[in-house]
């Protein structure tokens, strides 16, 4: 996800984003201590959008 799509994105659009992506993190680490995973790149990318995210969010509510 591209920072300018993140910050046209409400602080309501953020915050579900935020939850959806940390869910995904958490699903793939499970995958990832019980099977294999498919696309191991998404760790990392994941972990970007969280930031980017918690990013836009403190400069909204600044």
């Amino acid at each position: 996800m591209k920072a300018q799509e993140i910050r046209n994105l409400s602080l309501e659009e953020l915050k579900d984003k935020l939850e959806e992506l940390r869910k995904r993190l958490m699903e793939l680490n499970f995958k990832k201590k019980t099977a294999h995973v498919e696309k191991p790149h998404q760790f990392k990318q994941i972990k970007k959008d969280i930031a980017r995210i918690l990013t836009v969010i403190k400069e909204k509510q600044k």
